[in-house]
């Protein structure tokens, strides 16, 4: 413990001239990789445990995906992976339900919301701002620890003898709050309910940090408007998280109650097989709007880390300054409030009133304005910049790219007349895989290849992150645009086989295809994990501090920087994280004092005033 004090006490006076040097103590294997308190080794094992996670929910899909691809034919390795669930190599319509339910559950939370969010807000926001470590290390390695214990409890439903959860990522009632309704709503729904209840706890643990992190512990100098976009993105991120996690954490334990205690928060008026259930007065829509309240918040605490990395990320690679960084911080804000004001449009077919529609039609439109304020800046940011294309940069453009075209769909959805004829059908797949699924996918492999040199100084290979970037944007495409059009003729989802319905015939060829680019789709995924544990030991060793010649802190660092970040004083800020391409320079540290003689861009002017 005294090690964590004399670490804290650093974080306590940092930036102070004369600080105390930090010393290490001589560290176990345990205490450095295991149970450790470096913000460093805690954003990678964040990130080592999203990787297996989301290996486990990307097979998933590929399994199920043969089974709608090819509706006719069995599959011997399914059998062999599922034993009784895929007798004879077809799945079971009740376990395709449950794959589906933890394929869902696994990329929503396990991998998009602690992998993206945990390691990113971990690794850059003591470096970027100038911070020994977080606020609290030790709340920061039980934040890891907490999602650890969720992800093996959820791990361990998929070996229960009546499988895992069964009932779509959201576990809507009645079907999850009676035990006898399905074989997925037994022990494998509990141990969802336990896993999710961890995964909450993480995810408080690490919010809380992160935001007193931002708001206390910047060096000298750094004021909130010269903080990098990716800072500003976490921040709110933090903030949603906070705010709305709590709301799925209480609709969790009702229903765990409805389960297990006989009370009917949401049960009223229940038949099982003609008996009539005792329960009596709860509404199944009043989980919904508990649920909701978190999913919709949910969808960009995914999307605005991204949107942070993506920013920072295309203005280092266009040696530009971002354009409109005041506006860029203001459409966040504005994304922030309104994530809160929209969560029924998740709900216009449960019987609400019309006028009540017509509101959240409204507020979710109007969402798509900070949204495309974002898209603006970012094309202005990239126009006529002297580009470099690594593998980051081309993943922070195809982010803008699927972005773009995810969300257009939404603005379908977003109008409760459309919603409601293509509400549960495969257009909503569509829409909501591209723009949250795949474009934070592709701000997380831009962050990763980018962020890579700081994490374990070497780069990895350029040439596989090419192959991965253009496999995996065709693939993206030619996996979810067609579905929208399945979505428009009325093609259900979560229907394991839709071979019988005639209606649907002349969609055979176009799963078929879709299932085949799934799977090469997941291979080039494989070679992206190959490339990023065989380039910890085998990549080009960084040489500079600096590599990738950005202005903020965490490339001011060594190259393997040790827990306390910088040897000696921690830098004092000048200037904003934006200083390219000013004054016949092709970049300016924030470090560098302001020159007497020097122009100041129209964003920095009105911070320094």
């Amino acid at each position: 413990m005294s090690d964590t004090l004399h670490i804290q006490h650093e974080v306590a006076s940092h930036g102070h001239s004369g600080e105390p040097h930090v010393h290490h103590h001589k560290e176990t294997f345990i205490s450095k990789y295991i149970f450790s308190m470096d913000h460093k080794m805690i954003a990678k094992q964040f990130l080592v445990t999203g990787i297996i996670w989301a290996i486990i929910g990307g097979l998933f899909s590929v399994l199920f995906r043969l089974q709608l691809g090819f509706p006719d034919q069995n599959f011997p390795i399914l059998e062999t992976i599922f034993g009784r669930w895929a007798e004879g190599g077809k799945i079971k319509p009740e376990f395709y339900y449950a794959l589906t339910t933890m394929h869902g559950t696994v990329l929503i939370f396990f991998v998009l919301t602690a992998g993206l969010s945990g390691t990113f807000a971990n690794l850059l926001i003591p470096l970027q701002l100038g911070a020994r470590d977080m606020a609290s290390p030790f709340m920061n390695m039980l934040s890891y620890w907490f999602f650890f214990a969720g992800s093996i409890v959820m791990i361990s439903s998929l070996f229960t003898q009546t499988g895992p959860a069964a009932g779509g990522w959201t576990v809507y009632p009645p079907l999850s709050a009676l035990s006898q309704a399905s074989q997925g709503s037994k022990s494998g729904m509990d141990l969802w309910i336990i896993a999710m209840t961890l995964f909450v706890a993480s995810q408080l643990l690490g919010g809380l940090n992160y935001i007193s992190t931002i708001l206390n512990m910047r060096t000298r100098g750094m004021s909130m408007t010269r903080m990098p976009l990716t800072i500003w993105a976490l921040l709110f991120t933090a903030i949603l998280g906070v705010l709305s996690f709590p709301v799925l954490l209480s609709g969790l334990v009702l229903l765990m109650f409805d389960r297990h205690l006989g009370t009917s928060f949401y049960l009223s008026d229940i038949y099982i097989a003609g008996q009539a259930l005792p329960n009596e007065g709860g509404s199944a829509i009043l989980y919904q709007h508990l649920f909701w309240f978190l999913g919709h918040p949910e969808v960009y605490i995914i999307i605005l880390p991204t949107m942070g990395l993506v920013s920072e990320i295309l203005a280092i690679n266009a040696r530009k300054p971002i354009f409109g960084y005041m506006a860029m911080i203001a459409s966040l804000m504005a994304i922030c409030v309104l994530a809160f004001l929209v969560w029924a449009h998740h709900m216009f077919v449960t019987g609400m009133n019309p006028f009540l529609g017509s509101v959240f039609v409204l507020l979710t439109l109007l969402i798509a304005i900070p949204s495309a304020i974002k898209v603006f800046n970012w094309i202005t940011t990239i126009w006529r910049g002297n580009l470099r294309f690594t593998p980051a940069m081309l993943f922070a453009i195809g982010f803008v790219s699927i972005f773009i075209s995810g969300g257009l769909t939404g603005i379908w959805l977003g109008n409760s007349t459309i919603d409601i004829h293509l509400h549960d059908t495969m257009f909503v797949i569509a829409h909501f895989h591209i723009v949250m699924g795949v474009s934070a996918f592709f701000g997380m492999f831009a962050g990763i290849y980018h962020w890579y040199p700081k994490m374990f100084g070497r780069f990895m290979n350029n040439t596989l992150g090419y192959i991965h970037f253009w496999v995996t944007l065709v693939s993206a495409y030619l996996i979810f645009w067609p579905m929208h059009y399945q979505g428009l003729a009325g093609m259900p989802r979560r229907y394991l086989d839709k071979s019988s319905w005639a209606s649907f015939s002349q969609f055979h060829g176009l799963d078929a295809m879709i299932s085949v680019v799934t799977i090469i789709a997941f291979a080039v995924q494989l070679m992206f994990v190959f490339n990023y544990f065989y380039s910890m030991y085998k990549g080009r060793r960084v040489r500079s501090q600096n590599p990738w010649s950005a202005t903020t802190l965490e490339w001011t660092t060594p190259i393997h920087p040790g827990h306390g970040n910088w040897e000696g004083e921690i830098p004092e800020v000048h200037r904003w994280a934006y200083d390219y391409g000013k004054d016949g320079r092709d970049f300016i540290p924030q470090t560098e004092p302001i020159g007497e003689n020097e122009s100041l861009d129209v964003d920095h002017q009105s911070q320094m005033k």
